[in-house]
């Protein structure tokens, strides 16, 4: 297991063990379980992700801390945009779809008014880091 599945999987059982509150660099943000299908695999991922509200929708940046590509969530979610969703104790179906200009920059911004250094992963790296919408299924 690589060290960033560790963080993860650390972060995953911390989440759950205290109704989706977590401490260290996530400690008071919002932040969510996503549940995808792998695009190659076919099978079950699990990712913690930082995310915002917007109205009824919820908004997760797939910035890979400003790494030069995307997180491989990113590309599950293209490949099988229905989604499952953890916040807190509640587990829902979204449908993802990545936004565009002007709503990718509005959205992006907000993420950054509530975590600072989302900016600083924009700095990073010269792909247009992608601002996915969660819609969730009624």
């Amino acid at each position: 297991m690589s060290d960033n599945d560790n963080w993860n999987k650390a972060i995953i059982d911390e989440f759950r063990a205290n109704s989706g509150k977590v401490g260290g660099f996530f400690a008071g943000k919002t932040l969510l379980l996503l549940h995808s299908v792998g695009a190659k695999s076919g099978q079950e991922r699990v990712n913690p992700v930082a995310y915002v509200k917007d109205d009824d929708r919820i908004i997760i940046i797939a910035s890979k801390g400003g790494a030069p590509t995307n997180p491989d969530w990113y590309y599950n979610i293209l490949a099988h945009p229905l989604v499952t969703v953890e916040v807190g104790t509640e587990q829902f179906q979204a449908r993802a779809s990545v936004t565009s200009e002007p709503e990718r920059s509005r959205l992006y911004s907000k993420m950054v008014e509530m975590m600072p250094g989302f900016a600083e992963y924009r700095q990073k790296t010269t792909r247009l880091i992608p601002v996915i919408a969660l819609t969730p299924v009624k």
